[in-house]
């Protein structure tokens, strides 16, 4: 029987209603009262790290949460993160940075609804995410929910409502969990991580970054502007990548002025599927070997 630990953060899966909606108010003891069945499979402690809403997760909770991890990873062989929904995917690629080449794993899971409801998705996913955590077979940063596995780095919250709030973005799911059986859809998962690296925590991470999503007609003194505040961008384009060549040329020198900084652009793509190549059209080809953008691809 596996051991775990599970590290409360709050978000709706806690959330109870008060004088002013819905707040995080359940401890992850609380929480597991409500999925007794866990007990026939998993070993689980809890400790309560944070109880807010996600809409106000921080880079400094990332690096909290990762300490705890840090200073328990021996003690437990897998680990729950219960997250607010709205940054579960901010919080996810936070951590599979932050904690990498790890052979445990770390799953983060939340709800639409709040657990102690009679018609709730909180419990199903609370289940669903201790039952891969005890799997042999999972390993790194994952997301749990709506009987899906997410890498870490590949989910995006794409519905507010509804139960199937995440999706995985341009990579497969890792697996599905169906009638308590955990399905596995890439078959090669155990050999990719024979030779794996130990694990690694990382301690720092630069809270100043700053995302443009790009609009017609938008005017370059913005990144101007950002280049005063932060220390990179994500630069959000259109289609495949490129950045507008208005008549002014002016993005091309608010570009050049950030890099002239030191400081780092990276450039992704607003369109949610297929990623970007910004070496097909002049707009995006032109700008990335001037100056070596980062392409987020």
């Amino acid at each position: 029987m596996k051991h775990l630990l599970l590290l409360g953060t709050g978000g709706t899966i806690a959330c109870k209603r008060g004088e002013n909606g819905l707040t995080p108010l359940l401890t992850g003891d609380e929480l597991l009262s409500y999925v007794p069945d866990a007990k026939k499979f998993c070993e689980v402690e809890t400790v309560q790290v944070l109880n807010i809403d996600s809409t106000n997760m921080h880079p400094k909770h990332w690096l909290k949460l990762a300490q705890v991890l840090e200073e328990n990873y021996d003690d437990y062989e897998g680990f729950v993160i219960c997250h607010g929904t709205d940054t579960m995917a901010y919080t996810a690629a936070a951590m599979s940075y932050l904690v990498q080449h790890s052979s445990k794993p770390i799953v983060i899971t939340g709800a639409q609804k709040p657990i102690d409801l009679d018609v709730t998705d909180a419990r199903t996913n609370l289940l669903d995410s201790l039952r891969f955590a005890a799997s042999d077979r999972a390993h790194g940063v994952t997301i749990v929910f709506d009987g899906k596995v997410i890498a870490g780095t590949r989910g995006k919250k794409e519905r507010s409502k509804s139960y199937n709030a995440f999706s995985s973005i341009n990579f497969p799911y890792i697996a599905t969990i169906q009638d308590s059986n955990i399905i596995f859809y890439l078959d090669d998962i155990d050999d990719k991580w024979q030779d794996r690296e130990s694990v690694r925590f990382y301690h720092e991470m630069d809270s100043q970054v700053s995302l443009l999503k790009l609009i017609p007609s938008m005017d370059s003194s913005l990144l101007d502007y950002m280049a005063e505040h932060y220390d990179a961008v994500v630069i959000e384009s259109f289609g495949v990548g490129g950045l507008p060549s208005y008549e002014s040329g002016d993005f091309y020198s608010s570009i050049e002025k950030w890099i002239s900084m030191g400081k780092t652009v990276v450039m992704t793509t607003q369109v949610t599927q297929e990623g970007s190549n910004m070496s097909v059209y002049e707009v995006g080809q032109k700008i990335k070997n001037a100056f070596g953008l980062i392409e987020s691809y």
